[in-house]
């Protein structure tokens, strides 16, 4: 695995603080394996997106969100790190976790808004009876 950069967000923050986060992993929770690193989703968009930015960055930024309404102790940052590998749904896995930012409450809810009044959010291939 390339030990590269990576500028990722995910909702990893715990009531202990980014010391804390820093050091923890996720948990696949289906197996219950403890995972190489924290699940997160990147924000910078690929090169196949053509749409603007603006809408990558809603998507990935409300992802996580129904994690936040389960537990509202978790605080959605912006974090930096090293490629640690990829989890069960492809996601990237980071380590040596470096806290950047937090991200707001309303930029969160900015976010949502416009995730749903952009896409066509919870639609999949199986909604259309075809293939994807």
């Amino acid at each position: 695995m390339p030990q590269e950069p990576l500028s990722s967000t995910g909702l990893v923050g715990s009531d202990a603080g980014t010391d804390d986060d820093a050091r923890r992993h996720s948990i696949d929770t289906e197996s219950g394996l403890e995972l190489r690193g924290l699940s997160v989703n990147p924000l910078d968009a690929e090169d196949w997106w053509t749409r603007p930015l603006e809408d990558w960055l809603a998507r990935q930024l409300s992802q996580y969100r129904h994690l936040a309404q389960k537990d509202p102790e978790r605080i959605a940052w912006i974090l930096g790190g090293e490629l640690a590998g990829r989890g069960p749904d492809c996601e990237p896995l980071l380590r040596d976790v470096e806290p950047v930012a937090i991200l707001d409450e309303h930029l969160l809810d900015e976010a949502w808004e416009r995730y749903q009044r952009v896409f066509d959010a919870g639609h999949g291939p199986a909604d259309d009876g075809g293939e994807s």
